[in-house]
């Protein structure tokens, strides 16, 4: 080979190379999928339950930034969700209630400070679109439980290019929510039904089968849009009633799936700590009653655990025809993914049946993120964070600015170096007259109520289900976070009133 041809061949490459490259390719912003799973405690297989089948959430975890930690603000639907799309702690009583999203949001103009996340990516550039519960209501409306939809006020009226809802046979969005595969609902047979319902169908006999139908169908549209998108995919289950078709509940054999580790009272509390497991009693026809004063068998709590694990698997299922979408729509590699739980939920744990309390269960939750290109992380015990904090997060990490104040906090730090040395180890969540502190090792909570004790401490490296209020006993280490809990008090109970 002579020098000139190796010249002449060096030249042609160098061309080639230079002109088929031509400007450099600007990087196009990252799309936003946000799953929201309604009731999901961290009973999941990447969060150690070594029973539950979750293969795809499990993958999300693996291959993302999974928070052993991560805390809602109100342990209600309708509250945690609001804090979590405003990035803002409860300012009042009314921030605590299921309406809390209807009350600051539904009737309110648009204003400079935008009504939610999803309204800040919609103002910057965003296609925005909604499926399912990602506010309070099911499709998005104001509507009561056995209310027509028809003529209805948005939720979030200044959020969504689209607001997607498909109810089938069930008719309207609440109908969905509380249905069983027959095209009945709780309302409809006043809460003459059962907490659980093994339907022999196909995962479109249930409302989240239809909602995941329309998301795989919208991203086949918005793969082909030069738009960047946020899609928010609200899933029902596993909210009561348990109900998933019955291929999911033969994955399990009922033997193998524990009881609650502590189904007793916790000790050293009052009885306004807890709750009467209202919910789960409404749905009538169900074997036993739950309560304080007794326990439920020990057959009938693990077929209702049955019943959980069986609607988690379904939604995981669901998940999964997300997830093969993104990739063979070539979504996967510019899309972040984010996958939370609105709140936990007592399966039998303190003899509760349900959320809204201050303990551990119905306060923790998963929080799932993944970013293309980043290294998969474990953000451990020593860090607990908030649900506020993702508001804060997703902005950084699309670049779109914020020159408003949000109570949260950038979790980037964590998802790129798995350390943040400006971050406070500490969580707040707000309700039942109480504002609760999780640290490291500590959970505090403080009452503003008369009945005693008002303080109550748990010590979460000797006592990890919360068995036993030590308030009294350390009474030095209450009077060394007490300070810090008072940095979380927003002013919502000033008035002190039971």
């Amino acid at each position: 080979m002579t020098k000139t041809f190796v010249l002449a061949l060096c030249c042609l490459s160098f061309f080639l190379l230079f002109s088929c490259k031509g400007p450099a390719a600007e990087k196009k912003p990252y799309n936003v999928l946000f799953i929201a799973i309604d009731d999901l405690r961290p009973e999941l297989g990447v969060y150690g339950n070594d029973i539950i089948q979750t293969p795809n959430l499990d993958a999300i975890g693996l291959q993302g930034t999974l928070f052993e930690n991560h805390y809602v603000q109100v342990p209600t639907c309708g509250a945690s969700r609001c804090s979590i799309l405003t990035g803002l702690w409860p300012r009042s009583r009314q921030h605590l209630q299921n309406s809390a999203i209807e009350q600051f949001m539904s009737n309110e103009p648009e204003r400079e400070r935008p009504e939610s996340f999803v309204h800040h990516f919609k103002r910057n550039g965003y296609y925005t679109v909604g499926i399912g519960k990602i506010s309070h209501s099911v499709d998005g409306l104001w509507y009561g439980y056995e209310e027509s939809p028809e003529g209805a006020k948005m939720e979030m009226p200044h959020s969504w290019d689209e607001m997607l809802f498909d109810p089938g046979k069930w008719e309207t969005g609440w109908n969905a929510f509380f249905g069983y595969a027959d095209g009945s609902n709780r309302q409809g047979k006043n809460k003459q039904v059962k907490p659980y319902e093994a339907g022999e169908v196909d995962d479109l006999g249930y409302p989240d089968g239809l909602s995941t139908q329309l998301a795989v169908r919208k991203l086949k549209e918005l793969s082909d849009k030069d738009q960047p998108f946020f899609m928010g995919l609200g899933l029902f289950k596993p909210h009561l009633p348990f109900t998933a078709p019955k291929k999911y509940w033969d994955l399990y054999d009922r033997e193998d799936i524990p009881l609650s580790p502590f189904p007793e009272l916790p000790e050293n509390v009052h009885p306004n700590s807890l709750q009467e497991s209202g919910e789960f009693n409404s749905y009538q026809l169900g074997e036993e009653k739950a309560g304080l004063d007794q326990k439920l068998t020990d057959d009938y709590a693990r077929k209702l655990r049955h019943a959980y694990y069986a609607a988690v698997s379904y939604s995981d299922a669901l998940v999964g025809k997300v997830l093969e979408t993104l990739e063979s729509e070539g979504l996967a590699d510019n899309t972040i993914i984010v996958v939370w739980g609105d709140h936990g939920w007592h399966l039998g744990d303190h003899r509760i049946w349900g959320k809204h309390t201050n303990f551990e269960m119905a306060l923790r939750s998963p929080l799932l993120i993944k970013v293309p290109g980043m290294i998969p992380r474990r953000i451990g015990t020593e860090m607990p964070v908030s649900s506020i904090d993702l508001y804060p997060t997703l902005m950084e990490l699309t670049g779109i600015p914020v020159d408003f104040p949000l109570d949260g906090q950038s979790l980037v730090p964590l998802i790129t170096a798995g350390e943040d040395g400006a971050r406070a180890a500490q969580a707040f969540s707000y309700f039942r007259n109480g504002i609760s502190m999780r640290t490291q090792r500590y959970r505090l909570v403080k009452y503003f109520r008369e009945a005693e004790p008002t303080i109550e401490l748990y010590d979460h490296q000797n006592d990890p289900m919360e068995t036993v209020n030590v308030a009294a006993e350390h009474p030095e280490i209450v009077a060394q976070l007490m300070p810090l809990l008072e940095k979380g008090n927003t002013g919502l109970y000033a008035d002190s009133s039971n």
